[in-house]
């Protein structure tokens, strides 16, 4: 384990005074035409609140034969939320918009025969992926969940944080030494997926892009996979998956594995994808993958016209008007409060 790592719960110090200048920064602007009102007389009348909301949904087109397409036109779309179409008011191809990245990984001992090259795939698609207004951070779980690097841009100390996961976290397990007091072999996906997404995304702006390596098998987390879901969705998170399973880990009857329905389930109702690797040698193709669709995504925000008003999950559906395209989006979203 890296000795700098820390639980994930006790990263919201660590990222304060970067949130406390924006807050500042915000401030600012807000009391500025606030100071200036106070030089006027108050005007009378009840006060009017005004609250505006925008939803902002990035897609991705395919043609049927799997090709990317990236030279759509906003009259070429239509959105619904539950089922009423919306005027989409924003539009724009998605190529330049920054980044905030966290790369979540696998460190059970189910990957244990994955894990360097997967270590080097990750860094080489952050060398690739990452430009100057883009953030990332990297996490390891298996019976915990912690933040080895915090958000930076410094590629040095991504490569370092990555390149320091082991299996089981450091060791606890299977080495010489007294017996673990936590169970072997744990895998707290849930978790990790639920406090990265509350913890880490939850006030970052931008695309936000959650890259899971892992199998997708949970043990033992506190979080169920609807919490993990709802969390990313409440925090407009995306996920991706890299889906490596070693089979024979688990034997080859596979009995009982659920992985890749956990996988499908968190990243298309995100607006991600699952990458599935069969060989360990093409972790590096599903890494392009992911790159090539991050920069061609659209952005397409519109301003609910929902009559509705609770705090509950609201359906979307993205289509192409013409055309025999395959929409990849997210399929809702809860209201921010």
């Amino acid at each position: 384990m890296n000795s700098g790592s820390q639980p994930l719960l006790a990263t919201s110090f660590r990222m304060a005074a970067r949130r406390f200048r924006r807050a500042l920064l915000l401030l600012f602007f807000l009391m500025a035409p606030w100071a200036s009102a106070q030089q006027q007389p108050a005007p009378t009348g009840p006060a009017l609140k005004v609250t505006t909301k925008v939803v902002n949904v990035y897609a991705v087109v395919r043609s049927k034969h799997g090709e990317l397409i990236p030279d759509l036109n906003k009259n070429d779309f239509e959105i619904k939320e539950d089922n009423i179409p919306q005027n989409i008011t924003y539009f724009t191809r998605e190529t330049d918009t920054p980044l905030t990245l966290a790369i979540l990984i696998d460190t059970s001992p189910s990957q244990g025969r994955m894990l360097n090259t997967e270590k080097e795939e990750a860094n080489a698609f952050l060398r690739q992926i990452l430009g100057p207004k883009d953030l990332a951070c990297v996490i390891h779980f298996d019976v915990d969940v912690e933040l080895l690097q915090d958000f930076t841009n410094q590629q040095r100390l991504l490569e370092k944080a990555i390149n320091e996961t082991v299996i089981n976290g450091g060791g606890q397990g299977l080495g010489p030494g007294p017996l673990p007091t936590k169970p072997i072999g744990a895998t707290h996906l849930y978790d990790a997926v639920y406090l990265a997404s509350n913890e880490m995304m939850k006030n970052e702006v931008d695309r936000k892009v959650l890259i899971l390596l892992t199998d997708g098998q949970d043990q033992g987390s506190q979080e169920t996979l609807n919490q993990a879901l709802e969390a990313a969705q409440k925090s407009d998170v995306m996920i991706y998956s890299i889906d490596i399973v070693d089979r024979a880990f688990y034997g080859f009857g596979n009995m009982g594995f659920s992985g890749g329905s956990v996988l499908r389930k968190l990243s298309e109702e995100t607006g991600g994808r699952v990458l599935k690797v069969n060989k360990i040698k093409n972790t590096r193709a599903a890494f392009d993958e992911i790159a090539r669709e991050l920069r061609t995504q659209y952005l397409l925000g519109y301003s609910p016209s929902n009559p509705r008003t609770d705090a509950g999950f609201r359906r979307i559906s993205v289509r192409v008007l013409h055309g025999d395209y395959k929409v990849q989006a997210r399929r809702g979203y809860y209201p921010h409060s």
